[in-house]
């Protein structure tokens, strides 16, 4: 006996569904490592080896390069400089002080010539105290939330503004020795 069109449609399901399984798995594998780094889940950031956690800070830093400046923004949509360091470390469970000030007072001092992926740069803008911070992307280049009208992206160490400004390097996490 031949089966009718809805017959065989119904026979062929399962079928589908036993092709397609290990596929919307595979997918869904991919997907869940793609996910963003959650503070609290096994492991959590003390987990990870000190250069992961300076690349990671910088990963954080880097996705919200485009994001608008705000004063007293912090994140996850705008920022200001501080702000910005404050919500890439949050990413990984650090707490860090809100200021660019407080941070600088706080970080463990890095000279430059030793600074790595996700370190702090600070620098005076306007008057002796520390009044700007970004996260170093390695290569003289560091991300931070620059002023009103701009939005969080990459500059140079080497560039004559921030040169002249530059006050120090910092770190919130251990290094790799």
């Amino acid at each position: 006996m031949i089966a009718a069109p809805a017959q065989r449609r119904r026979n062929a399901q399962p079928a589908q569904w036993s092709l397609r399984l290990p596929a919307l798995l595979a997918l869904l594998l991919a997907l869940a490592a793609c996910t963003p780094f959650q503070p609290g889940l096994p492991g959590g950031p003390k987990a990870l080896p000190p250069a992961d956690r300076g690349a990671a800070l910088l990963l954080a830093a880097e996705s919200r390069i485009g994001a608008p400046y705000r004063y007293g923004g912090a994140g996850p949509d705008a920022f200001d400089c501080s702000g910005l360091v404050n919500y890439a470390h949050r990413q990984l469970g650090i707490t860090v002080p809100r200021t660019a000030a407080g941070q600088f007072a706080a970080a463990t001092a890095v000279p430059r010539r030793d600074l790595r992926p996700g370190d702090l740069v600070f620098f005076r803008l306007q008057g002796p105290a520390v009044n700007h911070v970004g996260i170093y992307a390695g290569d003289d280049r560091f991300v931070h939330a620059p002023q009103s009208g701009g939005v969080v992206r990459v500059a140079r160490l080497d560039d004559d503004y921030f040169r002249r400004s530059f006050a120090g390097g910092g770190r919130f996490f251990t290094p790799p020795r």
